[in-house]
């Protein structure tokens, strides 16, 4: 059974939806089977706004760059046809997804469901309890070139993450479909067997903070 995800980062004009703020880019990544295909959507956007000095820090889009980019309204069609029937894999969802909601709401489409949407954020938090679970930190934990993310964009983020969540979810090799001939002529062909995990070692640092994190949680619940 194929299963389709996509991996998804949106760039914005600042941090509060509040104060006016607005999406400047969506990155997606479609992933068949936990593999991505050659199916991404990415757009830079107008978003009829100033962009704030702290976010201009972070992604580096100007106001006269954005200022001849599509607007949210144009491409959302698009968007949500992409995304259509997808679990959405985003690292730290609750502000892409309030963003998201945000620019579907300002034009009467129907919001994105949470329950549709896969938080590696929370899997990292779980996982590596008191232990820095930034997207450059999983990177560099599980030895991934983050090299080129001189600049937070949402393309090249997207990518990142796509590696870093098969590596989360312990997700060893993807599912592929063959028929029972093909198999039986190619079960060792590289072709077949075309992606294998990264395996990671704790740390001795890390055995301590899960002991830490086990004990802690124990007497929580059930000695209290």
């Amino acid at each position: 059974m194929s299963i389709k995800e996509v991996v998804l980062d949106t760039e914005t004009t600042g941090l509060e939806i509040r104060d006016g703020h607005r999406i400047v880019e969506i990155g997606c990544v479609e992933l068949e089977n936990y593999t991505p295909t050659k199916k991404k959507f990415h757009y830079y956007l107008n978003p009829e706004r100033k962009v704030s000095p702290e976010a201009f820090k972070v992604h580096g889009y100007s106001d006269e760059f954005l200022s001849t980019k599509k607007k949210f309204i144009d491409i959302a069609d698009e968007f949500l046809n992409f995304i259509a029937g997808k679990k959405l894999v985003i690292h730290n969802a609750k502000f892409d997804i309030s963003h998201l909601n945000n620019e579907l709401s300002l034009i009467n489409k129907k919001k994105i469901d949470l329950n549709q949407v896969t938080d590696t954020l929370q899997i990292a938090k779980v996982k590596f309890p008191g232990s820095p679970v930034s997207l450059d930190a999983l990177c560099k934990r599980y030895k991934i070139d983050n090299s080129k993310r001189t600049k937070h964009t949402a393309i090249i983020d997207c990518e990142l993450l796509t590696k870093v969540y098969v590596n989360l979810i312990d997700q060893k090799e993807p599912f592929l479909n063959f028929d029972q001939e093909q198999l039986s002529k190619n079960m060792f062909d590289e072709q077949i067997i075309s992606y294998c995990k990264r395996v990671i070692k704790p740390s001795d640092k890390d055995i301590n903070l899960h002991k830490s994190f086990l004990k802690t949680t124990l007497k929580k619940n059930f000695f209290n």
